[in-house]
């Protein structure tokens, strides 16, 4: 599960989710997005520690597998996922 931390308002933010989608199709459905607004879920935000914006963190059976900041480039970003 690929959690994306955002909020509406973020631009690059924006731009991340088409790079998601795309990303995620490649992987052909192995890896789950969830979406998760900041402002609606602050105590979850606070939990993760997130400081900025966009942020992804990658879990498996509950277990952070890998996490990431900011703005990443489509073959960076399946670079990194395809190693799990």
């Amino acid at each position: 599960m690929l959690v994306d931390f955002y909020a509406d308002w973020c631009g690059p933010c924006q731009t991340m989710t088409p790079i998601l989608e795309e990303v995620l199709d490649e992987l052909g459905g192995k890896i789950k997005l969830l979406k998760l607004n900041v402002d609606k879920h602050p105590q979850l935000t606070q939990q993760f520690a997130i400081r900025s914006i966009p942020h992804y963190i990658l879990f498996k059976r509950g277990k952070i597998l890998w996490r990431k900041g900011g703005i990443i480039t489509k073959r960076d970003l399946l670079h990194e996922l395809k190693a799990f």
